[in-house]
């Protein structure tokens, strides 16, 4: 058995947006159930946001997220997490960066950094942090 943890995002009416971005980023795979699919409409305005959803690509890349109904408390809140993104090769990290960095905020642009050979950290269109890196043997001193 195999366990793996996958960033589930939380949108109020975006996440169908998000999702889609997320797939021309990654070229991963789109699957979206609404609450109409699901036959649970508690608010006919509602009723085509995202119940589930996520984007799934060969090379690992899994996001999922889901748009919180209004009869919910929600807030997005001040950076409550941040998704890691890591590669093995500069080359696939940088396509994904430029890719991510369409709409965003640039914290850190992505460079060398004494933890890994690239490094990067910005805030995507949808208010989403991303750290981006391309993954370094760790090694305790």
């Amino acid at each position: 058995m195999t366990v793996s943890t996958v960033t589930h995002l939380n949108f109020r009416g975006d996440a169908r947006a998000a999702l889609e971005f997320y797939q021309s980023v990654s070229g991963g795979e789109l699957a979206v159930v609404t609450y109409k699919d699901m036959g649970d409409v508690p608010d006919p305005a509602e009723a085509d946001q995202v119940v589930w959803g996520q984007v799934r690509a060969a090379d690992g890349f899994h996001v999922m997220a889901y748009d919180v109904p209004s009869a919910r408390p929600w807030s997005r809140g001040d950076d409550p997490f941040f998704v890691s993104l890591r590669g093995d090769s500069a080359a696939e990290i940088t396509a994904l960066w430029e890719r991510l960095a369409d709409g965003a905020t640039v914290i850190a642009p992505l460079a060398p950094a004494r933890w890994a050979p690239l490094y990067g950290m910005l805030k995507d269109r949808f208010g989403i942090t991303w750290v981006v890196d391309v993954a370094a043997e760790h090694t305790t001193s």
